[in-house]
């Protein structure tokens, strides 16, 4: 298994372990709800989104009995999605409690693109490798 893709699995177990504290914590006090942001990012993207993209890059080039388009472009991408699911997080939070400081809220939207951005690498990394000509 490709480091890459073994950090993917890793990191979204750490998210689902996250996610799931924060969940107990709104659960069990009401005032916690502000952190419902936090709780389904993590969730969703973080243990979610996160576990797709290692599964899916082991799987996919296997079944479809080809080598990866590029590891590279997959390492970038672990690197990518960790900063922007964690920028959005953080500087969300900082926004809803700061909401005159306008600095978050710039923050948060350059973490959505950084997110969005790995995103994109996935998709061209699997399309490429999956649609790629059949060697001869």
């Amino acid at each position: 298994m490709d480091r890459f893709v073994k950090n993917f699995i890793i990191v979204s177990i750490i998210y689902l372990a996250i996610a799931s504290v924060v969940g107990i914590l709104m659960a069990m006090n009401v005032n916690m709800l502000t952190l419902k942001f936090i709780h389904s990012h993590f969730m969703l993207i973080g243990w979610v989104t996160m576990m797709i993209y290692g599964v899916g890059y082991h799987i996919l080039p296997r079944f479809a009995g080809r080598l990866l388009k590029s590891k590279t472009m997959g390492e970038v991408q672990f690197y990518l999605a960790n900063i922007g699911l964690i920028g959005l997080v953080v500087f969300y939070t900082l926004k809803a409690y700061y909401p005159d400081k306008g600095i978050y809220a710039t923050l948060t939207a350059i973490s959505g693109l950084i997110e969005v951005f790995s995103v994109f690498l996935f998709l061209y990394n699997m399309l490429a490798t999956l649609l790629a000509k059949e060697e001869d």
